[in-house]
């Protein structure tokens, strides 16, 4: 009976944290329950107020009886508040609202056999009711209210005998028009600011995804497809690219010594570093514990040494605030994109080859491959037009 008000997004939130039994709800989650009365309470009185139109309608060509007067006063007008109360008041404020949601459809099975089956009003109160549930999101939500309902009817039709006056006259019809258009933009509108917020949470758990959370770079995955992406353009016949592997010297050394907490301290220093010489953070990725992959388009391999010797240098000289004394140095291997590199994985082994080179040698250093890449030292050729 009630149209729009539980497809709101808080509603289909609430469910959230039931789902998974093991997970504690957090400051956020009980937020979003305690409000959940507070914005259902609004479309309710909105919805029961524009069925109540309608069930006057038919009361009024049935000649009802006071009491039923009553009782139309009591769904349209007082239930509302008593719902509010009962949820607002409870501890558990999801749960209650269930059971609200599922007197709600009571109350229209109820009001079907007293309107004596009269066709528009009762197929409104009987099909929106059930939209609602399905609308809300919460499993088996519908099919309970709809046997809820089912109840009420039977209930009601024993008591009145089951009077059968089905036909809807034109006034009547006007009456049930704004329960009708009222809920159809309502639920519409409500479902439109549902699809926005669920497509910022993707647009935001998409980002989360893509970037590391200790260091701010690109997450492995994310990097690897940029990476990937600038192999298949040098090797269709555009710019150079060069790739750098890069890991802190004597990193589980630090970790066991000074601590995890010192140790993500120092990654994210390394990453600060990287950040402010790369500039684009699409270009450099955290590989994995504390090594770390840069790909630079259009660079050939003598700029990448460069590059790769200023990096090092800037990581020598970064001083940490929680260990001013601890000395933090790089090794970084330096491979260009070739020909022979048919996929990205070949091309991270070279640069790791390199890097291994780098540790062998002493630490601390740059290195490239046994043999430069003969094309290293000259233009690709772009494709003619």
């Amino acid at each position: 009976m009630r149209p729009s008000g539980v497809p709101d997004e808080t509603a289909t939130e609430a469910v959230y944290p039931r789902a998974d039994p093991t997970r504690v709800p957090s400051e956020r989650d009980h937020a979003e329950l305690a409000r959940l009365p507070r914005r259902v309470y609004h479309l309710r009185m909105l919805g029961m107020g524009l069925a109540g139109v309608a069930i006057a309608s038919v009361l009024h060509e049935l000649s009802a009886p006071v009491w039923q007067w009553v009782l139309l006063f009591g769904t349209a007008i007082a239930w509302p508040q008593i719902a509010y109360l009962v949820a607002a008041r409870s501890r558990d404020p999801y749960t209650a609202e269930c059971r609200n949601l599922l007197v709600d459809s009571a109350l229209a099975g109820l009001w079907i056999p007293l309107m004596h089956f009269n066709l528009l009003p009762s197929l409104l109160l009987a099909t929106l009711s059930t939209v609602d549930k399905i609308a809300v999101g919460i499993p088996r939500l519908w099919l309970w209210s709809s046997l809820g309902m089912f109840i009420a009817c039977v209930v009601a039709g024993v008591l009145t005998g089951f009077a059968w006056q089905p036909f809807t006259s034109m006034p009547v019809i006007v009456a049930c028009m704004p329960m009708l258009v009222v809920h159809t933009i309502a639920v519409s509108l409500v479902s439109y600011r549902l699809v926005r917020k669920v497509r910022r949470q993707n647009r935001m758990l998409d980002e989360l995804s893509r970037t590391d959370g200790l260091t701010g770079l690109a997450a492995r995955r994310a990097w690897q497809d940029h990476a990937a992406q600038v192999l298949q353009q040098r090797h269709a016949g555009g710019a150079a690219a060069s790739l750098l592997m890069l890991d802190i010297d004597g990193f589980k050394t630090i970790n066991d010594s000074r601590g995890h907490a010192l140790g993500d301290e120092v990654i994210r220093a390394v990453a600060t570093v990287i950040r402010d010489r790369i500039g684009n953070a699409a270009d450099a990725g955290r590989y994995g514990g504390d090594e770390f992959g840069i790909v630079l388009p259009g660079v050939r391999y003598r700029q990448a040494v460069q590059l790769a010797e200023r990096l090092r240098a800037d990581v020598e000289d970064a001083v940490l605030p929680g260990a001013a004394e601890l000395r933090v140095t790089i090794s970084v291997g330096v491979a260009e994109a070739v020909d022979g590199h048919a996929g990205l994985r070949d091309w991270i082994e070279a640069a790791d080859s390199a890097l291994y080179r780098a540790k062998s040698a002493g630490r601390n250093r740059v290195a490239g491959p046994v043999v430069m890449p003969i094309d290293a030292m000259h233009p690709v050729p772009r494709p003619r037009a």
